[in-house]
């Protein structure tokens, strides 16, 4: 009997370990990544109408898996769903089957960025760029059409635009700005004019190259025919001077893409004009919002953990 209690005591705790290790992995399961403040980020349960789109391109995938385009519209909007790791699962399936494919590439290495993992959205973003070296640019398809349902963006364009963003993200400014400017020289398109100018001028900024930066804005007007990129237009029009930051700064705001964008152009500019208490405020403002996939959200959040 004295033999035998130690054995049961040692099977309870087994028992109980175990499930705990199940509590664990399953609540591991439902998030999506760690934030670079360390906090744990869960995606929102995506709406009916999503849902509909979501569960048509996953018939199709289910169809032929070894369909390049089912592949990558199946990984995009399991990620529009907030499922980024599964999307990255995806991709990285369909690289398998599609070895140095750029367009599998380019969407996993805008899925890491969403995670957090700079480094790999880099090394896929890269190896993206080398690869349409010589190749004919063309308009990618949007999964979320906009207003007028006008595709705006490239596929070189969006392979420079991400690179440069992974690179801004890590800190490396002279990278970042690179890529952006090569971005820039992918379309004529106003969209992508403000957003590619948007970055040069603000990495100018903080590597101290006020004329430079003052360059870049010379193609900005108010009349430009801005179909997506509003945001980034009127980021563009405030360092002109033709805005003014208290005037598009709205605390609380819009917790969306587009208002973390321009709520982080706006902490940027009091960054680098020398107003580093108020930019803070901003950042944390915006990192406190919910929509931690967005590119301003994340440069928020960079700042916040490598500046402050």
């Amino acid at each position: 009997m004295k033999l035998l209690l130690p054995l049961l005591s040692a099977i309870v705790l087994l028992s109980c370990n175990n499930n705990k290790v199940e509590e664990d992995t399953h609540f591991i399961e439902h998030y999506e990544a760690i934030s670079l403040l360390g906090d744990t980020l869960r995606s929102a349960s995506p709406s009916e109408k999503l849902m509909d789109r979501f569960n048509e391109k996953n018939a199709a995938f289910v169809k032929d898996s070894n369909n390049l385009d089912n592949t990558i519209w199946y990984g995009r909007f399991m990620a529009y769903k907030g499922d980024y790791q599964k999307a990255i699962g995806v991709y990285s399936e369909g690289l398998k089957r599609f070895p140095d494919e750029s367009r599998l590439l380019r969407h996993r290495g805008h899925r890491y960025i969403s995670v957090r993992e700079f480094d790999k959205a880099i090394k896929d973003l890269s190896r993206a760029a080398e690869l349409i070296q010589g190749e004919e640019n063309q308009t990618e398809p949007d999964g979320m059409p906009n207003a007028r349902n006008t595709p705006v963006s490239t596929m070189h364009g969006n392979i420079y635009y991400h690179l440069g963003l992974a690179h801004y993200l890590n800190q490396d400014f002279n990278k970042a700005l690179e890529a952006f400017k090569k971005c820039l020289g992918t379309s004529s398109n106003p969209d992508n004019v403000v957003s590619a100018t948007h970055w040069i001028y603000m990495i100018n900024r903080r590597m101290g190259r006020l004329e430079t930066a003052d360059q870049y804005l010379e193609p900005i007007t108010e009349d430009m025919d801005i179909i997506e990129n509003d945001a980034y237009h009127k980021a563009c029009l405030m360092y002109k001077g033709i805005l003014q930051p208290d005037s598009l700064y709205q605390p609380g705001g819009e917790d969306s893409a587009s208002g973390s964008a321009l709520k982080y152009a706006i902490g940027n500019w009091y960054f680098y004009n020398g107003e580093r208490k108020k930019a803070k405020e901003i950042f944390e403002a915006i990192v406190a919002g919910d929509d931690w996939a967005s590119f301003g959200y994340i440069a928020a959040e960079s700042d916040l953990a490598n500046r402050y």
